[in-house]
């Protein structure tokens, strides 16, 4: 090595740290728009300071809002058009809860370049348009993907092509209500989407991989908090407003009243089992097979508890959740002239049901999770939910219950579940993901309590995990130190060594350790080769 060092040693282990960078502007927040509430005062410079930042915040904390004046002052600093990329039937939630009017802002909906207005504040499209390629990010100085949680139902192909369509756009931002903390593949995404790190680093960096399950990830257990913090460094998580130091008033979520309905199983139907016994009973958890058969046999006996359901309360509107065609089918069957939504179903007519239902023209929403489960506010007419059936996908569950138990609801929500008796695993399987939520999300509030939005608080609580404590142990023909060896390499005399026995780690992918003097916490063989002052 000829060159001159370019950094010392504490900067090159201060550079380990992964802290997201700052590449936005900074606003005056006078110049905010005076109809924003306290808490997006407070998130709105945050995120356009970082440039690239995603907004985890709870159902009902204006994250239409906080979007549309991202984007709009994004314009008003470049002079350059800005997107936001939202879901069908949720376009509407930017033209009416959002108030653009009462916010002073032009927004328009588009679906190729030629609408694209100069004189618009902030254009909107869904996200078919772009998967479609009908419109090019790349047009746009600023973007926001509302509810991104909702590229999964279009497959993790489409998912992993979707995010590089936006990799030259400057400014770029995600809201969304709940990643769950428990999916880590969607929170890495996120960050590869905003350009903070790369999924395949992020994967090595902090998680340990089940060899005999695809995509089981779990962080090391000495990875954990530098892993939560790195987040926190790009992305705010939010369930109150208080989480940051403001009131509440107006703020306080209604009661859920859960009402687990079990319905009795079919056993004579049951299935073989793997040795070619007869199996005596019914039993789902053994895989998916069975549990598609249990849907089947079971769907009178589910649709005829619907219906007893719904005759407590005849008039009450209810979004009836379901997951097969069949059972779309049966529900049609038995409420005569309810409008479903469905896949095949004209996109413009999708939008006109789901716009029915908000406005209370219609009754009954008979819809899928992954079709209207994300993103819709569907509270003003309706607070009761009823589930034909449950599986594993807590993600969508939970978003789905959410659109209706969200600020701003004025009555309590229910939430009636229908199941079999054979399906009680499933039923234990879901609870325990919610309490497993809920825990991790409490855990996020936390960091968000402790440092708010102070990126440089994240950055020197991360800084504690360097530097390491040396210890030497000695004797008449030994010498003993455990300590960074870069270090103790730099006490030792010149040509004191007649033998170096090593066995130095790969680049980026084991660290063995929280400190950052581990040698494995490097980023590439290029940053582990990184030049030191001696």
């Amino acid at each position: 090595m000829t060159d001159a060092p370019t950094t010392t040693y504490d900067e090159f282990l201060c550079a380990k740290m992964c802290v997201a960078q700052a590449s936005g502007f900074v606003v005056d927040p006078a110049i905010l728009n005076p109809w924003l509430a306290p808490h997006c005062k407070a998130i709105v410079p945050w995120a356009l300071a970082g440039g690239r930042r995603a907004i985890f915040a709870s159902f009902g904390l204006h994250k239409t809002s906080m979007q549309l004046e991202l984007l709009a002052q994004v314009k008003r600093a470049t002079g350059e058009p800005t997107l936001c990329v939202t879901q069908l039937g949720c376009r509407d939630e930017f033209f009416d809860d959002a108030g653009p009017q009462r916010m002073g802002l032009t927004v328009k909906f588009i679906r190729r370049a030629e609408e694209i207005d100069p004189a618009v504040d902030v254009h909107i499209t869904n996200y078919e348009t772009v998967r479609d390629g009908k419109l090019d990010p790349r047009l746009f100085a600023g973007a926001s993907l509302d509810e991104a949680s909702c590229l999964r139902s279009y497959g993790s192909k489409t998912y992993q092509e979707f995010l590089p369509l936006f990799a030259d756009v400057p400014y770029r931002f995600v809201a969304t209500a709940t990643p769950s903390p428990n999916r880590y593949k969607e929170l890495i995404h996120y960050a590869g989407f905003l350009g903070i790190m790369d999924t395949g680093q992020a994967l090595t960096r902090f998680f340990q991989r089940n060899s005999e399950k695809a995509n089981d990830l779990t962080l090391y257990p000495h990875k954990e908090d530098e892993f939560w913090l790195w987040v926190s460094s790009w992305a705010i998580f939010i369930d109150f407003p208080s989480d940051l130091g403001f009131s509440d008033d107006g703020y306080i979520l209604p009661p859920l009243n859960v009402r687990w309905h079990e319905i009795s199983s079919n056993h004579a139907s049951a299935t073989v089992e793997r040795d070619g016994q007869g199996a005596l009973f019914k039993n789902t958890a053994r895989g998916v097979i069975e549990a598609s058969h249990e849907k089947r046999d079971s769907l009178g006996a589910r649709v005829d508890k619907m219906a007893e359901i719904i005759a407590e309360e005849p008039a009450a509107h209810r979004i009836l959740w379901h997951s097969l065609e069949d059972e779309r089918r049966a529900i049609e069957g038995r409420l005569p002239g309810v409008k479903s939504i469905y896949g095949t179903l004209d996109l413009e007519e999708r939008e006109d049901r789901v716009r029915a239902f908000k406005t209370g023209q219609s009754q009954f929403l008979p819809t899928k999770t992954e079709l209207s489960g994300s993103g819709g506010n569907l509270q003003r007419h309706c607070h009761k939910h009823l589930f034909l059936g449950i599986d594993y996908d807590f993600n969508d569950f939970i978003q789905a219950i959410h659109r209706l138990l969200r600020f701003g609801q004025r009555h309590p929500v229910d939430l009636d579940i229908i199941y079999t008796e054979a399906e009680r695993e499933i039923r234990r399987e879901l609870e325990a993901k919610w309490d497993r939520h809920i825990e991790q999300r409490a855990k996020m509030r936390a960091i968000v309590k402790q440092y708010g939005l102070n990126h440089a608080e994240i950055a020197a609580s991360m800084q504690r995990s360097i530097g390491v404590e040396r210890i030497e142990a000695a004797g008449e023909r030994y010498l003993v130190a455990r300590n960074d060896c870069v270090l103790e390499a730099q006490r030792l005399a010149e040509n004191s060594l007649g033998l170096i026995v090593t066995s130095i780690p790969f680049s980026n992918h084991y660290e063995y350790t929280p400190s950052y003097n581990d040698f494995g916490h490097t980023d590439s063989n290029a940053h582990f080769w990184g030049r030191w002052t001696s």
